[in-house]
């Protein structure tokens, strides 16, 4: 029996390329790369969306974390950006080319996608996909099931392993042929198809590009920190993110490292601030005027100030909103 490993996101197109292999009596192991920068799912969902639909289809799944590989080629892609931060081809190369790895490992004949010719205006053109096979290695050996009559026949079709009959000519952006597929085959419980890349949104590009100006360096911890709260670049050396919900609140207190300084509110509820860099005490006032500034009403009020992991702390008192007419603080926003 021919086995494929089926990268699976969880989403409706991943998910009808497995079920179409299955019914050919294909042996479908699925694989699902955990990003940073997904937003495929809700926060709370984390990977179980490729859980839950590898369940639906009854085969297993492995799930790999991109890790620190990944920043790299976040920070130096090769094959350039789409309109924001989103290095589309070499993300789709180190993917495809750790699965060669396992479909390696495990003794599998070839890899299969979701992919659709055309769907998405990066990483799915004909020319991209060609560039994806080549720099991974895998010419011949990835089968797109939902484009498959579209492209010349894969090492698998060739050597009869897949009916290439049952495959299909599904191209653009259009998402009605697969919503009807999925209906054809039974599957009613998918996630909805516009999923997408933090990567791609212009508000977070403009904070990752304000990262890799001030800090190339940076850690997987201050890139977590890009999808949290309001974010103010104060000078070159000084950041300051201002939590915008309870939630975000307690993501700050955790990203909080040796270095920083964190501000509480106390006796009002209101957003904690967490300021990083070569921190001065005019820094940390302003901080604090932004901590009251975001606070319901405005008011005047206390501070309290965590200067490092031991949760030493003293206390601001009096505190007045920050008014941004003698010191220069930019919100870091949408890329111009």
């Amino acid at each position: 029996m021919a086995k494929a490993i089926l990268l699976l996101s969880g989403g409706l197109d991943s998910t009808l390329a497995g079920k179409l292999l299955l019914d050919m009596g294909i042996s479908v192991e699925a694989v699902n790369f955990v990003s940073p920068f997904c937003t495929c799912t809700p926060k709370s969902m984390g990977c179980s969306a490729a859980k839950k639909a590898a369940g639906q289809l009854g085969i297993p799944v492995k799930v790999f974390s991109t890790g620190d590989e990944y920043i790299d080629i976040i920070k130096r892609p090769r094959f350039g950006r789409g309109k924001g931060m989103n290095p589309c081809l070499d993300c789709r190369i180190f993917i495809f080319s750790r699965a060669k790895k396992y479909m390696e490992e495990c003794g599998a004949d070839f890899i299969a996608t979701g992919e659709v010719l055309g769907e998405r205006p990066m990483s799915q053109r004909r020319q991209a996909i060609e560039i994806i096979e080549r720099e991974s290695g895998l010419n011949g050996l990835i089968l797109r099931p939902l484009s498959a009559q579209l492209f010349p026949p894969t090492k698998p079709e060739i050597e009869h392993l897949v009916d290439r009959n049952k495959l299909l000519d599904i191209q653009g952006r259009c998402r009605k042929p697969q919503i009807d597929l999925a209906e054809k085959l039974g599957i009613s419980d998918f996630l909805c198809p516009a999923g997408g890349c933090l990567l791609t949104d212009l508000e977070f590009s403009a904070r990752l590009k304000d990262l890799m100006a001030y800090d190339p360096d940076f850690s997987m911890n201050s890139l977590k920190l890009l999808k949290v709260g309001r974010h103010f670049r104060i000078n070159s050396g000084v950041k300051i993110v201002v939590g915008r919900n309870e939630q975000e609140n307690d993501t700050l207190e955790r990203l909080h490292i040796t270095g920083d300084i964190l501000l509480l509110p106390l006796t009002i509820a209101g957003p904690n601030v967490l300021c990083r860099g070569q921190l001065s005490d005019d820094d940390v006032s302003i901080g604090a005027g932004l901590l009251a500034n975001y606070t319901k009403g405005g008011i005047v009020m206390d501070v309290e100030v965590r200067v490092d992991l031991t949760k030493r702390k003293y206390l601001i008192r009096n505190v007045l909103p920050f008014k941004n007419n003698t010191h220069s603080v930019c919100r870091i926003g949408i890329a111009k």
